[in-house]
């Protein structure tokens, strides 16, 4: 793909100087990846200005440096955060906590750094129906899973339709490299720190603004699958325990608010998720075990 210059970028912006998109990137060891992801960035095809904020969390390979290098090509377009220590090893949640409070845009687009968009106009089409239709807070589409030997043929289970406000909070999965949304997350909430899946947490709290809105007019973008990735990687039961944290985290937060509909949901997910990791051995002798400390406590022996 050709890529335009700054200057070329910016003479198709109309209107407004301030970006109208903040794209985050996230990137750790995506060395061989990310100018992939850069550059279908730059490529996206606007009347508005966006602006690009690229956070490396301590990358030990090549990848801060690559950053760096388009970072000196398109000063007015790109920012960076280069981090020294890992981020994510410490509380999670990169861009809730340190990406978006440095967005300026009305509207915020996802991608990581192993990751890309194949649609020039991706950005434009999800931006024109936020700008026209208040009542929706996300809009979001397919995505196509490859690896090193091409397509797979595996569905990550990505809404592939619209969504209610409750089915956003009930953190319904979205792709979220395909995802583009209004920037009205000022924090996450202390109860939601812990959580593993930070896309999650923010399909959520997006659900106490508005409800979802999937494009299949946006072609799909690219997941790529390899050894490295944050979800790829895991296996069943590693990603089990992650969702377990981030599902507790969740119940949490909506025991604390007063959501008694949406606590509960959460709750039952919390005994399936268990399940599914711990299987029914575990369970089994948990219940003994409370059923004895029941007795112990009432005395009772029946």
């Amino acid at each position: 793909m050709k890529i335009r210059t700054e200057d070329e970028i910016i003479s198709g912006w109309r209107g407004q100087n301030a970006p109208l998109v903040t794209v985050c990137c996230t990137t750790y060891n995506h060395e061989s990846y990310v100018r992939e992801a850069i550059e279908s960035f730059l490529v996206q095809e606007t009347e508005f200005p966006f602006e690009i904020i690229i956070h490396d969390d301590a990358s030990t390979d090549g990848t801060a440096a690559i950053i760096q290098e388009y970072a000196e090509k398109y000063p007015r377009l790109i920012r960076t955060i280069i981090q020294t220590e890992n981020q994510y090893s410490k509380a999670g949640l990169i861009n809730p906590r340190l990406v978006f409070p440095m967005a300026a845009g009305k509207y915020l687009a996802l991608c990581e750094g192993d990751d890309y968009w194949t649609d020039r106009r991706k950005l434009h089409k999800q931006v024109s129906f936020l700008e026209t239709n208040p009542g929706y807070v996300i809009t979001y589409s397919d995505c196509q899973p490859f690896d090193e030997n091409g397509v797979v043929d595996h569905d990550y289970g990505g809404a592939r339709e619209d969504l209610t406000a409750t089915q956003l909070k009930k953190a319904t999965p979205i792709f979220t490299l395909t995802s583009c949304f209004r920037n009205v997350i000022d924090e996450v909430p202390l109860d939601l720190m812990s959580a593993r899946y930070g896309d999650l947490v923010m399909w959520s709290l997006l659900g106490h603004h508005g409800k979802g809105k999937y494009l299949p007019e946006v072609s799909p973008s690219a997941y790529r699958v390899h050894d490295r990735g944050l979800h790829s990687s895991k296996d069943d039961n590693q990603r089990a325990v992650m969702r377990l944290i981030t599902i507790s985290a969740l119940y949490a937060y909506y025991v604390r608010i007063g959501d008694k509909e949406i606590a509960r949901f959460f709750k039952s997910r919390m005994f399936m998720t268990l399940l599914h990791t711990m299987g029914f051995g575990f369970l089994y002798r948990f219940a003994k075990m409370l059923l004895r400390s029941w007795r112990k406590i009432t005395g009772r022996r029946g």
